[in-house]
């Protein structure tokens, strides 16, 4: 049952929002979790605004009332972000989803946080340009923006820090501010656009965003290809990026992840072996020469079974398969429940790492497929667990926290897009050192009732 303060704050928040605001159960169950194998914990209402007016007028009720606020998207973030554990209102931004405008010749967007990447790129498919993000989920904007989310087609275009000119907040005492410009680079002042990306809705809410576009290629070619080993395809990866080739996606899949896929998709007939998912786009001329010589260097690699494809529907194939590899891995195991986890290391430590990572899952006895973005040092772990089991449950955070400590161990970091959430709070000390307490120094400076999203990525005692 909500505090008395979160009572009067509720009862203020339904006088301006009417039916917009709500108590009911199925409603805050589903504001409860996110994807992470996180225990759930309910919000005392879920409030849905239309406007950036509405988002400070709600914020400056709780505020009075000293009632914590979670900010939520489409709740498909990985570390438990979303979840309010010290109960309060969750504020739902979905339906704030127009896309404000398209400047085609500075190549940006503006756009609500409830703007999803899907619904972007449809809207900018006659324009001939794109948003490159690409995280798998249909994300919305603002989420994206504060997991710092990233994606397959990182290693060319950037993960959303690279990829956001411009913001509009609202802090923790209802102020709006704006933050950059369309400019594509400043030096005046401090670079706050980039403080509130990946902030987790500790810092303030978005409520809009400037994002950078991109010219759609004129030619795109995709390929997989089977290594007998990971040594070997990440070997093949570091040598393609060290001769010039702009690979603009590479993803990593390891052998057990394409047992499964075959499983998920019978259509598919993957070489059970170490593959590499490839795309090089530009000109005609550009894209057969980027693959002319990622085959040169694959085949000294003793890269197999080929496959490419160079029509739009092939390629769609190629990647759609890619992206329902979590669903894939769970054909492994039936009725098992995915706990995912990932880190990111230099990319010259990637191989010992994932070696290092399957002794690791061979000592857990879990079955752990692996894919990672090679191309940028970044990789997975889809731990399958039996639901309502607790030695396997504690058998898949030893596991986790083995890999992020090794990450850190090689110099790299234990999330390297999934963000910090609840699952990984506990290794920031770690990773950061000093410069952890400066966070919560931030923290306290702009939330000092500690209202936003409290309890993640940093605590104020």
């Amino acid at each position: 049952m909500p505090n008395l303060k979160h009572k009067n704050a509720i009862n203020e928040l339904r006088n301006l929002l009417g039916d917009r605001l709500s108590t009911g159960t199925s409603i805050r169950e589903t504001h409860g979790r996110d994807e992470a194998y996180t225990a759930p914990s309910l919000p005392d209402a879920v409030a849905f605004p239309s406007s950036t007016a509405e988002v400070a007028d709600i914020v400056k009720i709780c505020a009075e009332h000293a009632c914590p606020m979670v900010p939520f998207g489409v709740g498909t973030s990985l570390e438990g972000h979303v979840v309010p554990i010290n109960g309060g209102v969750s504020i739902n931004t979905s339906g704030m989803n127009k896309i404000l405008r398209i400047h085609d010749h500075d190549l940006n967007a503006v756009v609500q946080p409830g703007v999803t990447r899907v619904q972007l790129n449809t809207e900018l498919r006659a324009s001939g340009l794109t948003f490159t993000v690409d995280p798998g989920a249909n994300a919305t904007m603002g989420g994206m923006a504060a997991t710092r989310a990233s994606g397959t087609n990182a290693v060319r275009y950037g993960t959303m820090r690279e990829n956001i000119l411009a913001l509009e907040v609202v802090l923790p005492n209802g102020q709006i501010i704006h933050t950059g410009s369309q400019a594509r680079k400043s030096s005046a002042g401090y670079d706050l656009t980039h403080l509130f990306v990946g902030s987790e809705g500790t810092l303030g809410i978005i409520t809009q965003l400037t994002v950078r576009l991109f010219g759609q290629p004129a030619s795109i070619r995709a390929a997989t290809c089977a290594f007998d080993t990971v040594d070997d395809a990440v070997a093949a990866v570091i040598l393609a990026i060290q001769s010039g080739i702009p690979l603009a996606r590479v993803e990593l899949l390891d052998e057990m992840q394409m047992r499964g896929m075959n499983l998920y998709n019978k259509s598919m007939n993957f070489t059970e072996k170490p593959h590499l998912f490839l795309e090089f786009q530009g000109t005609e001329a550009s894209t057969a020469e980027q693959v002319n010589m990622f085959k040169e260097i694959s085949d000294d690699f003793s890269a197999t079974a080929f496959q490419w494809a160079d029509k739009a529907e092939d390629r769609n194939t190629l990647w759609q398969a890619r992206h329902e590899a979590y669903y894939a891995a769970k054909a492994l195991r039936p009725g098992a429940e995915g706990f995912i986890t990932d880190c990111c290391v230099p990319i010259s430590k990637l191989a010992k790492c994932i070696a290092r990572t399957k002794i690791e899952i061979a000592k857990s006895g879990l079955m752990a497929p692996l894919l990672g973005h090679v191309g940028d040092g970044n990789f997975h772990l889809i731990i399958l667990i039996e639901p309502g089991n607790e030695a396997e449950l504690q058998a898949a955070n030893q596991l986790s926290e083995t890999i992020n400590l090794l990450a850190l161990e090689l110099g790299g970091t234990v999330t390297g897009e999934h963000g910090v959430g609840l699952g990984k709070k506990k290794y920031m000390q770690i990773e950061h050192g000093e410069a952890y307490q400066l966070m919560g120094l931030l923290k306290r400076s702009i939330d000092p009732q500690n209202l936003m999203n409290p309890g993640k990525l940093v605590d104020l005692n």
